[in-house]
């Protein structure tokens, strides 16, 4: 694996152009600036996404690209310290990050997404770079985790597939950078969510006052590095293929 924000550009330009075609790709965290209760800090996201970046681009000795600080964040946007983007802005940062690559000899672009938000505009950035023969890209949003959080989960979750700021997340930040978790403003919050809940676009300052969604009580690093772990092993099945295909 070779990092690019500590790389000169002849290591890069070596290294791109390497023996295997896994040597061609770049790994992109795209991460958010994102409240995650009193007890997280705004860049869970970020760290998430790029710890997963990192791990796949030791894996197949990847090019890792220093990741994007901000997301489409707008459902957490009534929570001071969220700063959002656009979709379009979204879409469009990946695209042209995209099309920069191809000049640097990438061969590939794998996007690890650390935000729902970002799940639709990164779909529509991928489709341009591959409908426009720009370079061939694939955006994961971190196959394998929900399995994994099944299997270690001991709390209840506010609502299904909702994992924000409680045991799931926490476990995570706790692998991750534990002196940035404060244990002693744990909260439980379980808002009371409105049928079309996940069906259409909602923020959700006015469901819960501290921005946690679940209890983290039960949350523990080891907890974090199994779904890290996981999501890592079904990130490289997806990528199988599409490594062939380069």
């Amino acid at each position: 694996m070779i990092e690019a924000y500590r790389a000169a550009w002849t290591d890069l330009e070596a290294h791109f152009a390497g023996a295997t075609a896994a040597a061609g790709l770049a790994f992109l965290p795209f991460g958010a600036l994102e409240q995650h209760g009193p007890h997280l800090p705004l860049g869970t996201d970020t760290a998430t996404a790029s710890a997963v970046a990192r791990r796949l681009a030791e894996r197949l000795d990847g090019v890792l690209l220093p990741p994007v600080h901000y997301g489409d964040t707008w459902n957490n946007a009534g929570y001071p310290g969220t700063v959002g983007l656009s979709p379009a802005t979204v879409t469009a940062i990946a695209v042209d990050l995209g099309r920069a690559l191809v000049g640097s000899g990438a061969r590939g672009l794998v996007i690890v997404n650390g935000d729902w938000g970002n799940r639709l505009p990164l779909a529509s950035a991928v489709r341009i770079l591959n409908d426009e023969g720009v370079l061939p890209a694939i955006a994961l949003d971190y196959p394998g985790m929900a399995e994994a959080i099944e299997l270690v989960r001991e709390s209840v979750p506010a609502a299904p597939g909702l994992n924000h700021a409680e045991e799931v997340e926490t476990s995570i930040m706790l692998a991750l950078e534990p002196e940035l978790v404060r244990r002693e403003r744990f909260v439980a919050e379980y808002p009371e969510f409105p049928s079309d809940f996940g069906v259409r676009p909602m923020q959700l300052h006015g469901f819960s006052a501290s921005g946690v969604f679940g209890d983290p009580a039960t949350a523990s690093a080891e907890k974090g590095q199994a779904i890290l772990g996981a999501t890592v092993e079904g990130s490289l099945a997806v990528l199988a293929d599409f490594i062939r295909g380069l």
